[in-house]
């Protein structure tokens, strides 16, 4: 028995771990004293994310041997923020015909399993719907403005994140293959193209949150972030990718990096985070796209190094104050990016080692497990853990009734919260 309910282990940084001093109250309002309650977690209010790409057939009730519902359980362990694809061209390879009643049934069926929703990329100068090409400036911004109104406007309640626009440091220059959105970008400039995107995507839905992303992480990205504040331009967080199939980068060199960026004084979300169960990717590969081989398997060496990086990195970035999300991509080596063995789960379904060790740290080291706590002479409890969403149950031994009532751990010490769990009397 103890006297207060506290995060069950010492390995997290402090300014992740907050106090909520409880005082536990029957119907009428007397305090509740020397009395035993229980207190579980519920939830994370952190953002530890995957891609959902692999659940639209499964929530759509369509033939599918990815997404199975064992995978879906093991998501569900881990994740609390799925993104779905909004690739442009896949979401609406002909025009007028978009993929939103597909989206929003995945969206729900995320969404009643208590997962968040972001939405990607709703800018993008790839992946993009011939119909786009040979048309106007003029007309490529009119029907790129009406996609992201539609799409954030459709989705709102569902998709409430969304990098709203992507890799617009390489945009207005990217030359493989033609396309319409690197032309008006060329035309446009990369902080016009911006503006245009969060204008429409803030008019469509005020109340979400609005992501600027991308991979190229040096002084250009840098110096975009800083001319798009300097205009007045509202973002909401920063998104950065790290795709490390060329090998973990190491916790210095990751956080060295954040650092550059958290100077902005902005939520800084991982969107794009992956690490390789094979061999590693050739250093001397400029762009991760061009390294196409006919398989690329996992070994059991390399889940092993996998699952320690993985538990580094997630440890690294938890450390940080202002990495607000981490977005792991990949579930399944199934379908993975450039068929690398990035996932958390093999081919065949079965976990690798780095599922336990991510396992271990959100629903474990992180979490606080039901606690059997004894209130003081005044009725009060401290619950000490994340922020998210707890559980407060409380027994009557007499009538052997039990009930519960939750309440919020956030990332500001509360002083007192008085909770009354609803019995059919008072004790």
């Amino acid at each position: 028995m103890t006297h207060s309910a506290t995060l069950s282990s010492s390995s997290a940084p402090a300014h992740r771990v907050h106090e909520t001093l409880l005082t536990v109250a029957d119907t009428s309002g007397r305090a509740l004293a020397n009395t035993e309650v229980s207190v579980a977690q519920i939830s994370h209010a952190f953002g530890f994310g995957n891609i959902g790409f692999d659940f639209l057939s499964l929530a759509n009730d369509e033939p599918d041997e990815i997404g199975t519902e064992t995978l879906a359980t093991l998501y569900n362990d881990i994740f609390n923020t799925a993104t779905l694809p909004f690739y442009w061209g896949r979401f609406e390879p002909r025009r007028g015909e978009p993929d939103t009643a597909r989206l929003q049934q995945a969206a729900r069926w995320f969404q009643q399993r208590g997962v968040a929703l972001k939405g990607h990329p709703l800018v993008w100068h790839t992946v993009q719907p011939d119909w786009l090409l040979g048309r106007s400036l003029d007309d490529l911004e009119r029907l790129q403005r009406e996609r992201i109104h539609r799409d954030v406007a459709n989705f709102a309640g569902l998709v409430d994140t969304w990098d709203v626009i992507n890799e617009v440091v390489i945009m207005p220059v990217f030359d493989h293959g033609d396309n319409g959105i690197t032309q008006l970008a060329h035309a446009k400039g990369r902080i016009p193209m911006i503006r245009m995107a969060f204008e429409e995507a803030r008019a469509a839905n005020p109340h979400a949150k609005l992501l600027l992303n991308d991979f190229d992480l040096s002084s250009a990205y840098e110096c975009l972030i800083e001319g798009v504040l300097e205009a007045g331009i509202e973002i909401d967080a920063i998104g950065l990718q790290t795709h490390m199939h060329q090998g973990y980068w190491g916790e210095d060199a990751m956080l060295s990096m954040v650092d550059r960026f958290a100077r902005y004084k902005l939520p800084i979300h991982m969107t794009e985070s992956s690490l390789v169960s094979g061999h590693t990717m050739p250093a001397d590969i400029v762009d991760l796209n061009d390294y196409r081989i006919p398989s690329w398997p996992s070994t059991p060496d390399g889940e092993a190094r996998q699952a320690d990086e993985v538990e580094r990195h997630y440890r690294s970035l938890i450390a940080h104050p202002s990495i607000e999300a981490i977005t792991y991509w990949g579930m399944t080596d199934a379908g993975a990016w450039l068929g690398a063995p990035v996932g958390l789960v093999r081919a065949d379904g079965t976990p690798k080692p780095s599922y336990d060790a991510l396992h271990r740290l959100v629903k474990e080291e992180w979490w606080l497990r039901q606690t059997t706590v004894l209130t003081d002479a005044e009725g009060r409890v401290s619950v000490n853990g994340f922020p998210g969403e707890y559980e407060l149950r409380v027994s009557d031994n007499q009538s052997a009734q039990t009930e519960s009532t939750r309440f919020s751990i956030t990332s500001h010490d509360h002083d007192d919260e008085v909770i009354h769990p609803t019995l059919s009397r008072d004790l």
